[in-house]
C-alpha cells in the first residue's frame, strides 16, 4: 500500500480520531465548568486551559524524530490511554491543581495521537493527494468537535454543576476508549522500511528556515487559538450572558459542523481560488468574526456569526499541514509537523493565560478581540505563503503522472 494506494486506512483513522476528538472537545468545556463549580475565576480557567498544552509542550519534536525513522501507529494507542485517564481523572479530581494536572495529561495524550496521524497522513499520501487527505483527516477532528460539545451540553447542568461536570468528563474518557475499535492496519510497514534507510538528521534550524514553514506554523497556532478559546470561553461569556450551557454546547457545534463543511468542499475551493488567496481571506473574515463575538448579540445572531466563523477556521489547519509538509525536507516531515505542534501547543499556553488576564481586566469578550488581532496577522502571513512547494509535489501538481499507481514511493 504505497502512497495513493488504498485508502481504507484514511477512513479507519478518520474513525479513530473522531471518538479521540470527540472525547477532547467533551472534556474542555466540562473542564471549564467543574472549574467554576469548584470556585475558579476567569483567570483561574485560563490557566487550566493552558496547562493542557503545558505538559506536552517538549515532546513533540523528539517524538517527531522518532517518527521520522521509523513507526507511527504505535503513538495513536498510546495517545488514547492518555486521553481516557486525563478525561476520567480530570472528573475525579477534587481540586484545581488536580485538574490542571490531568488536563495536562490529556494534552500530551492528544499529542502522542496527532503526531502519529498526521505523520500517517503525510508519510502514505502523494504530494497531490495531501491537501484533499489532510482535508478529510481533520473531517475527523470537525466530527469530534461537533459531537463532544453537544453532549457535554446535555450532561452538564441542574444545581449541582460539580457533579454533571465530573460524569461529563468520565463519560468522555469512556468515549475515546472507542477509538482502539478503528486502530487497525493503518500503517503500511513497507512504506516504514524504505524509510529507515533514508536520509540523516535534519537540524531543526533548517527546518524552521525553508520556506512556508514558519507561515504554516503561525496559521496553524492562529486557528488553533481561535479553536481553543472559543472552546474554553465561550462556556464562560455563555454564563455572564444567561446562556444556557445546552444552548452554548450547540453553538460550538454549529461551528464544528460549519468545518466539516468547509472540509468538505476543501477540493474545489482550492482550484477557485489557490491556497495562499483561500488562506488570506478565510483567515481576515476570522478575524473579523472572532471580534464579532465580542459585541452582545442576540443569539441568533451569535450562531450565524460562529457558523461562518467555523467554515473560516476550517481552511486554515488542513493547508498549514500541507504548506509544512512539502516545504520541508523529505526525511524530516514528521519532525517538521511536530514543529508544528510545538507552536500549536505554545499558543495553547500563552493564549489562554493572554486571554485569562485579558478577561479579568477588560470582561470576558476581551479574548476575542485579541484573537481577532492574531488571525489579522495571519491573513497578512497567508498572502505571501508559497502557493506549491517546488520540486517534486509542483511536478506532481502540474502534470499528473500516466500509471498513478507506479512510481509513488519515490515522494515520501
Amino acid at each position: 500500500m504505497g502512497p495513493g494506494g488504498n485508502r481504507g486506512w484514511l477512513l479507519r483513522l478518520v474513525i479513530a480520531f473522531g471518538c479521540a476528538q470527540g472525547a477532547v472537545s467533551m472534556a474542555r468545556p466540562a473542564v471549564s465548568y467543574r472549574a467554576l463549580a469548584l470556585g475558579a475565576d476567569e483567570r483561574a480557567v485560563g490557566v487550566i486551559a493552558g496547562v493542557y498544552a503545558l505538559l506536552p509542550l517538549f515532546a513533540a519534536v523528539p517524538l517527531g524524530r522518532r517518527t521520522d525513522h521509523g513507526r507511527c501507529a504505535p503513538l495513536l494507542p498510546a495517545g488514547v490511554v492518555l486521553i481516557a485517564a486525563g478525561c476520567a481523572l480530570s472528573g475525579l479530581a477534587g481540586s484545581l491543581w488536580a485538574m490542571a494536572l490531568w488536563s495536562g495529561v490529556m494534552g500530551l495524550g492528544h499529542l502522542c495521537f496527532v503526531i502519529g496521524a498526521q505523520s500517517l497522513v503525510a508519510r502514505q499520501s502523494a504530494p497531490h493527494e495531501q491537501d484533499r487527505n489532510f482535508g478529510h483527516f481533520t473531517i475527523g477532528a470537525s466530527l469530534g468537535q461537533l459531537i463532544g460539545p453537544v453532549a457535554a451540553g446535555a450532561l452538564i447542568g441542574g444545581p449541582d454543576m460539580a457533579r454533571s461536570s465530573a460524569l461529563a468528563l468520565v463519560v468522555a474518557g469512556a468515549g475515546a476508549a472507542v477509538a482502539f475499535t478503528s486502530l487497525w492496519r493503518v500503517e503500511d510497514r513497507t512504506a516504514v522500511d524504505s524509510r529507515a534507510s533514508s536520509g540523516g538528521r535534519v537540524p531543526v534550524g533548517g527546518i524552521l528556515r525553508a520556506r512556508g514553514v514558519p507561515a504554516g506554523m503561525l496559521i496553524s497556532l492562529s486557528v488553533l487559538s481561535a479553536t481553543d478559546i472559543l472552546t474554553a470561553y465561550l462556556p464562560v461569556v455563555g454564563e455572564h450572558r444567561g446562556i444556557a450551557p445546552s444552548v452554548i454546547g450547540v453553538l460550538l457545534s454549529l461551528r464544528a459542523g460549519a468545518t466539516i463543511a468547509c472540509r468538505l468542499v476543501l477540493t474545489p475551493l482550492l482550484r477557485l481560488l489557490g491556497r495562499p488567496a483561500l488562506l488570506t481571506v478565510t483567515c481576515l473574515l476570522a478575524a473579523l468574526l472572532c471580534a464579532g463575538v465580542a459585541l452582545p448579540v442576540p443569539v441568533w445572531a451569535l450562531g450565524v456569526m460562529l457558523t461562518v466563523l467555523g467554515f473560516c477556521l476550517g481552511v486554515g489547519q488542513p493547508l498549514s499541514m500541507t504548506t509544512v509538509v512539502q516545504a520541508a525536507p523529505a526525511e524530516a516531515r514528521s519532525t517538521a509537523l511536530a514543529l508544528r505542534l510545538t507552536g500549536n501547543r505554545l499558543g495553547q499556553v500563552a493564549a489562554p493565560a493572554a486571554a485569562g488576564l485579558v478577561a479579568g481586566l477588560a470582561g470576558v469578550a476581551a479574548p476575542f478581540v485579541m484573537l481577532g488581532a492574531l488571525l489579522l496577522v495571519s491573513s497578512a502571513v497567508a498572502l505571501r505563503s508559497p502557493g506549491r512547494a517546488e520540486g517534486a509535489s509542483g511536478r506532481v501538481a502540474g502534470k499528473r503522472p500516466k500509471r498513478p499507481g507506479l512510481r509513488r514511493t519515490s515522494d515520501l
